[in-house]
């Protein structure tokens, strides 16, 4: 179901899903959402059962552990506990990478969704690309 991108067109899975999310669904700038860090950041990407992606994420070093972004699944396949098993992949992945110490900014609407899976907040509510979000950590 979830796997590290290996490959040109998973990499473009992964540009899809964000696009339909953060782009079309959140009005994030497309200029904004393809960044600086996707060459240096492990993507994951995750398909359905008909081979059709539809969940992604990805990771990078960042400051003493690693920073988990980009973290989105459609609406066609929300609120079925592929966020959870996302990811629990995630982490694991940066494990692997021996990362110890993950860190999210979240959007403060699945600031709880984040909390059940161990993250704590940390400092204060901020706006990014007119988003609330908050600082969350884990150590692995």
């Amino acid at each position: 179901m979830f796997k590290i991108v290996n490959t040109s067109d998973m990499l473009n899975d992964a540009y899809e899903i964000r696009k339909k999310v953060f782009v079309l669904e959140q009005g994030v700038p497309l200029e904004n959402e393809i960044d600086q860090f996707e060459s240096s950041s492990t993507h994951v990407i995750g398909y359905d059962n008909l081979q059709s992606p539809f969940a992604t994420g990805r990771f990078r070093t960042y400051k003493n552990g690693a920073k988990i972004e980009r973290v989105a699944i459609l609406a066609s396949h929300r609120k079925l506990g592929y966020g959870k098993s996302l990811m629990q992949f995630i982490e694991a992945a940066a494990k692997e990478a021996d990362y110890h110490t993950l860190t999210l900014n979240a959007q403060c609407h699945a600031q709880h969704f984040y909390e059940t899976l161990g993250y704590t907040t940390f400092g204060d509510v901020f706006l990014e690309e007119n988003i609330e979000h908050i600082v969350m950590t884990k150590t692995i």
